[in-house]
């Protein structure tokens, strides 16, 4: 489940940087994952990190009907606690 909110979290932030910099038929957008390790419910024997199938899923999933629709995700594991999107492709 944890997944699918960071997936809401990543298209919020993409949705504010399409905004903000006016882009238009985004192709593609390519992330790094660290190890985020979440709980949905906080208690701490519950934690799992983020799975990246899942969170691409979410991604596609919640893009969905959206000016996002056809946009390709690229999501790297990489080491670390945090993520960020690293590049943003328009066609």
């Amino acid at each position: 489940m944890h997944d699918f909110f960071l997936a809401k979290q990543i298209l919020e932030k993409i949705r504010e940087i399409v905004m903000e910099k006016k882009l238009e038929r985004i192709s593609k957008v390519s992330l790094e994952i660290g190890s985020i390790v979440l709980a949905h419910d906080n208690l701490p024997e519950h934690l799992e990190d983020i799975n990246i199938e899942n969170l691409v899923f979410g991604l596609k999933s919640f893009a969905k009907d959206t000016a996002l629709a056809q946009v390709e995700f690229d999501v790297q594991k990489v080491a670390g606690e945090s993520w960020k999107i690293t590049s943003i492709e328009v066609e």
